[in-house]
């Protein structure tokens, strides 16, 4: 009965979130904000490290976006595939990039963050637009976010992307942690300027270039893992207006194709927890039981008013997960087999937390870095704190 009871109020404090998410991000197709008297220079920055397969198509949809008033930095991080070169070849094709090699990385940074910073010194533009290679634009996208930033007076504007659809058990994890990392992170508070809640995502990431500049910068984030997370914190703090919108149909990525770049990635979430099994265990372990209980409840309580209770419990999660989807864009189908997604990124969380801790901590582009080195470098607050 308790269990039972615990999966009900879950639940319906899940769909409530859900609900509030729907109602709290804008959807940027939608959005009819007027553009601006001037379009101002906008600078890409793409860092791109072995991305060969998956640069060129992503890169040529974003030069064929139509913003009039485009820089794009380019910068290959110590890549050890044919990603050089595509970067050169890009430049020569387009006036609009500028290409930048990046051969070593110096201590105490992350590769990314360390190419970010790299492109940042070598843009003009008067906004930032920080983006991962593998983000796919339709045209017209770059044009609405800034019409809505002016218009709105923001200073830094994150776009959740669409998930471009996987295998079944990939979209399953995903629908699962869609739902609960937008709740749990309580994303609707993020344009709220009374609330403390920041946050912003690694797809697009438009930054007016002086709000970055009053904030710590980027180097105060060197060694954060979650960068883009860490970065929309940062801004908000520092006294940027943010805001979130929802991309779908207009920002695109494959995040994971297959269970082993999923596997892959789930490595980075370990570090969390400095790679120790028994907080990845706890964590794993409550969550698991909030977002399955209703579901065994159902299926297993001995009293009919429990089952009962489970049942209601289940259908709620499973219509905000489907609700979610349909909101970002993802294949809501695979939506009903998010109770499997729970069981499979809980098991890739303890994963990643055994593996690390054989590995002496996080293997990330081709460096290893301890939690010891990894822990001052922190800059990220759990969303309810």
């Amino acid at each position: 009965m308790t269990l039972a009871a615990f999966g009900l109020a879950y639940a319906l404090s899940s769909t409530w979130g859900t609900a509030l998410v729907v109602r709290g991000v804008p959807v940027l197709l939608r959005d009819r904000s007027p553009s601006p008297g001037r379009w101002p220079r906008v600078s890409l920055i793409v860092p791109a490290r072995n991305e060969v397969e998956t640069l060129g198509p992503a890169m040529r949809s974003r030069l064929a976006e139509g913003y009039p008033a485009l820089e794009v930095v380019l910068v290959d991080d110590r890549s050890t595939d044919g990603t050089g070169a595509l970067v050169d070849t890009i430049a020569a094709e387009d006036p609009r990039v500028r290409a930048l090699h990046v051969d070593s990385l110096p201590p105490g940074w992350l590769g990314k963050l360390h190419a970010m910073s790299e492109g940042l010194r070598r843009a003009t533009g008067e906004w930032i637009l920080f983006s991962d290679a593998d983000v796919h634009l339709a045209p017209g996208t770059i044009a609405r976010a800034v019409s809505l930033a002016e218009a709105q007076r923001l200073d830094h504007l994150s776009i959740l992307p669409q998930l471009d659809p996987a295998t079944w058990l990939v979209d399953a994890a995903l629908a699962s942690f869609t739902r609960t990392g937008l709740v749990l992170g309580r994303v609707w508070l993020v344009s709220d300027p009374r609330s403390t809640v920041g946050g912003s995502v690694g797809a697009f990431g438009l930054v007016r270039r002086d709000a970055l500049e009053r904030s710590p910068g980027l180097e105060h984030l060197r060694l954060e893992v979650a960068d883009d997370l860490a970065l929309g914190q940062m801004l908000k703090s520092s006294g940027s207006r943010s805001a979130l919108a929802n991309g779908r149909e207009l920002v695109r990525i494959h995040w994971y194709r297959s269970l082993a770049e999923l596997t892959r990635g789930t490595e980075k979430g370990a570090a969390v927890f400095d790679h120790r099994l028994l907080p990845a265990l706890c964590w794993t372990g409550a969550l698991g039981a909030l977002e399955l209980g209703p579901f065994l409840a159902a299926a297993f309580a001995p009293s009919p008013i429990a089952r009962w209770m489970g049942l209601v419990g289940a259908a709620l999660l499973l219509g905000s997960t489907l609700w979610m989807c349909r909101f970002a864009g993802q294949r809501t189908l695979p939506a009903l087999l998010s109770p499997l997604g729970v069981v499979v990124n809980g098991v890739l969380l303890l994963r990643a937390a055994v593996v690390g801790k054989i590995r002496g901590g996080l293997q990330w582009r081709s460096t290893l870095y301890s939690p010891q080195e990894l822990r001052p470098g922190r800059r990220v607050r759990a969303p309810w704190s």
